[in-house]
């Protein structure tokens, strides 16, 4: 009797891991997967360190550094920086996703998620959702650091509140990328390589720090093509302006569909390589 119930109870897990999850069991198990990388952050807080530090440093510093030959002073120079570091440290945030994924799957701990019946997509995206709330510590800080340097937007608390909400998609957006590179990497240096090798193009190949008509011609190209240069835009334009510009549709259009390609990628490797 007890060997018809042990194959009973085998042939039910076989079931279950067959079985497609629902839409209901996905969102179950996201937010599990979230809920238990909040936890690692707890008990981790040297993962606030990159998003804590690093918008209080670079604000001060391009601020102070660059204010007064860019645009001649310091406060006429922190409405076109703060959108750029409010961009720059999303990405740089958000790379550390993919090289915290990579660690763990490096420790097995996602081999066991995969012999689970539950979702393909939940122990990628739980991670990532409960990274939003490192991308509103970023942008918060930058905001505040702003603040107290004397900066004013003149987008008032409206279109603070709505660049704000578009830092944090886009921080999201991106890291599928990095979580993308965290299924086909090797390491987790290697992750954190290939990452710093996409950051620092992004970042410094757009007009996150100069105007774009300082450059020359055939950088500006590329510049008005990067999708960092399209946030910058659209948060300058919601910050500074209070406008729900084309940038603005265009940003979060752009967002939409890099998680729409590499949403899907990052799935697949995952499935096939951990």
């Amino acid at each position: 009797m007890s060997a018809l119930t042990a194959q009973r109870s085998i042939e039910t897990a076989k079931q279950r891991l067959t079985t497609r999850p629902t839409l209901n069991d996905t969102v179950s198990q996201t937010l599990t997967m979230a809920w238990r990388a909040l936890k690692k952050m707890q008990r981790n807080p040297e993962q606030f360190f990159d998003v804590i530090i690093q918008p209080l440093l670079f604000t001060a510093m391009f601020a102070y550094i660059f204010g007064g030959a860019v645009s001649g002073s310091v406060a006429n120079y922190l409405p076109l920086i703060i959108p750029g570091v409010l961009a720059q440290t999303a990405l740089t945030a958000c790379m550390a996703t993919g090289v915290q994924m990579r660690e763990d799957m490096e420790k097995g701990v996602f081999d066991r998620f995969r012999s689970l019946p539950m979702s393909r997509i939940a122990p990628l995206a739980g991670p990532m959702l409960a990274d939003v709330l490192r991308y509103g510590i970023a942008a918060t800080l930058t905001l505040a650091t702003g603040f107290a340097m004397g900066y004013r937007p003149g987008g008032g608390l409206g279109g603070v509140l709505m660049g704000w909400a578009l830092v944090v998609f886009a921080g999201w957006a991106l890291s599928w990328i990095f979580a993308w590179l965290g299924t086909i990497a090797r390491s987790a240096q290697a992750v954190q390589g290939m990452g710093m090798m996409i950051m620092f193009p992004l970042t410094f190949l757009s007009d996150a720090f100069t105007p774009q008509s300082t450059m020359p011609d055939w950088l500006q190209h590329f510049v008005s093509v990067n999708p960092v240069t399209l946030v910058i835009h659209a948060v300058r334009d919601l910050i500074n302006d209070g406008s729900v510009t084309a940038n603005v549709g265009w940003a979060v259009l752009g967002c939409a569909a890099i998680v729409a390609v590499f949403a899907p990628l990052a799935v697949r490797s995952y499935s096939k390589k951990v």
